[in-house]
């Protein structure tokens, strides 16, 4: 069978429409053959996602936590520090993989996404 490859136009869509259409088709929820314990052989490539709208409200509001483990280690970080730190393409894959299901298949879905910018 076939590697199926899925392609999204993220140009004026907003940051949540095209991280939960990506994060349905990873897990083959978009495909008639979807198996919940499976990975499917599915790819998905979103195209332009610099041009994807992101609110500037939203982006100086939204904060990334972590916390590194170590006593005082809670590190905080705004979506537009991330976006200028490491780009668009960073904030969407993490929103892609907020939505996606923790566990073991998690990782293996993830390396099916692509984003282009």
């Amino acid at each position: 069978m076939a590697k199926k490859i899925f392609t999204i136009d993220a140009a004026g869509r907003t940051l949540g429409r095209v991280a939960s259409d990506a994060a349905q088709t990873l897990q083959g929820k978009k495909s008639a053959d979807f198996v919940r314990n499976m990975v499917p052989d599915i790819e998905v490539v979103v195209t332009n996602a610099s041009k994807m709208s992101i609110s500037t409200k939203r982006a100086a509001d939204k904060v990334y936590t972590r916390y590194t483990g170590f006593p005082g280690g809670l590190r905080e970080m705004t979506m537009k520090e991330l976006m200028q730190k490491k780009g668009v393409a960073e904030v969407l894959r993490k929103t892609v993989d907020g939505m996606i299901p923790r566990n073991k298949l998690r990782k293996e879905r993830m390396k099916r996404l692509t984003i282009q910018d």
